[in-house]
């Protein structure tokens, strides 16, 4: 375990040395390197939800090193309307029974798996047996072992597997990552967070089902876990939980809120909550010398952060345009990704051990 968080924080801290230039810059350049590109890589959304129609799709138009080369969906009115509205070519769109076909095509050189999380893992596979890198969104899977299958199976295929944590290119959360992990007000004591929203949508949506992956843990609660551990730079080691439900009917399968604290190995101390009953999105830290946080922290847009001496003033990007740009780049130079399979998994092992907290009512270890 303490190689696992030594070899963690190494990496986080190697991460943000270089992050303060970039936060500055208003070229806004994030990325692996900085060798010439080649050609714009082509991705594939596998899954045409809320999410890709509403954010990937749009980022795509705005980047540099990839563009939306293909579709996947199980609804054909969907690949029309999406091949008129986009210009993609019939030959790049495909449905989940022919998908495997998408090995022979060379036009499509990711895969960006968007369906509900009891999905992932499947896709994940068949993408990386086709020959195609992949972005998985969040959460990577069900549980820490298909996330380990899913990291095994790209590796066998030699192809690059992302998880799609976009507040990693995000300027407000990027500075949370730098203020903690450089202790620029010297060790961090209380972090304090929530992430959450009122649901009020379909009562047969995914997010409600258990078996697909719902609940507002593993949602909106990854966030906030990830706001933790990027601001200690740090793995947690312990966790103590709890649920609390109201009886409303629309969280028979899923837990309604769930609050935590996280035990860091360096003393820290996190508390967390997630909610669909809850409005909120806040990640605060409490160091020895001051405090830093953003309020709103984990949306598509509209951050705003402030430190003990004042406003951060950082600009506002397109989150996912500058993380499929990262991933392109990573995918032409062969470098190593900044949000790998291995973050995934670490953040459902830590959702399993709140999980456990929940049920045994008890300190449990990450």
């Amino acid at each position: 375990m303490k190689k696992q968080n030594s070899s963690r924080r190494s990496f986080l801290r190697s991460f943000s040395a270089g992050l303060g230039a970039i936060i500055v810059s208003p070229s806004l350049t994030f990325g692996c390197m900085n060798e010439p590109q080649t050609k714009k890589l082509g991705i594939a959304l596998v899954g045409l939800g809320s999410y890709s129609g509403g954010q990937l799709a749009p980022a795509l138009q705005e980047t540099k090193n990839c563009y939306l080369a293909g579709v996947v969906s199980g609804t054909p009115t969907k690949i029309k309307d999406w091949q008129g509205r986009y210009d993609i070519p019939e030959a790049n769109c495909y449905n989940y029974k022919n998908f495997d076909e998408i090995a022979k095509n060379p036009a499509i050189d990711i895969i960006y798996v968007v369906l509900p999380p009891s999905m992932h893992k499947e896709y994940t596979i068949r993408a990386a047996k086709a020959g195609k890198h992949v972005i998985c969104e969040k959460p990577m899977a069900m549980n820490a072992a298909q996330c380990a299958e899913m990291i095994a199976a790209c590796q066998a295929a030699g192809r690059m597997l992302s998880i799609g944590y976009r507040l990693h290119f995000e300027p407000h959360n990027i500075e949370m990552m730098r203020l903690g992990q450089k202790e620029i007000y010297g060790k961090v004591l209380n972090i304090d967070t929530a992430n959450g929203f009122s649901y009020g949508g379909d009562p047969e949506a995914w997010r409600l089902k258990k078996a697909m992956g719902g609940g507002p843990l593993m949602d909106m609660g990854i966030y906030s876990i990830q706001g933790s551990r990027y601001t200690t730079g740090e793995e947690p080691v312990f966790v103590t939980a709890k649920e609390t439900k109201t009886g409303n009917p629309l969280f028979r399968e899923v837990e309604e809120t769930i609050s935590w604290e996280l035990e860091f190995p360096g003393g820290t101390r996190a508390k967390g909550e997630t909610s669909f009953s809850k409005n909120y999105s806040y990640l605060r830290a409490q160091a020895e010398k001051g405090s830093f946080e953003i309020e709103p922290a984990y949306g598509y847009g509209g951050q705003d952060g402030k430190t003990s001496e004042g406003a951060m003033k950082l600009p506002q990007v397109n989150q996912q345009a500058l993380q499929m740009d990262d991933f392109a780049r990573c995918v032409m130079h062969n470098k190593p990704t900044r949000v790998p399979g291995e973050m995934g998994m670490q953040d459902i092992k830590v959702i399993e051990a709140i999980f456990r907290s929940v049920r045994s009512g008890k300190r449990e270890p990450v």
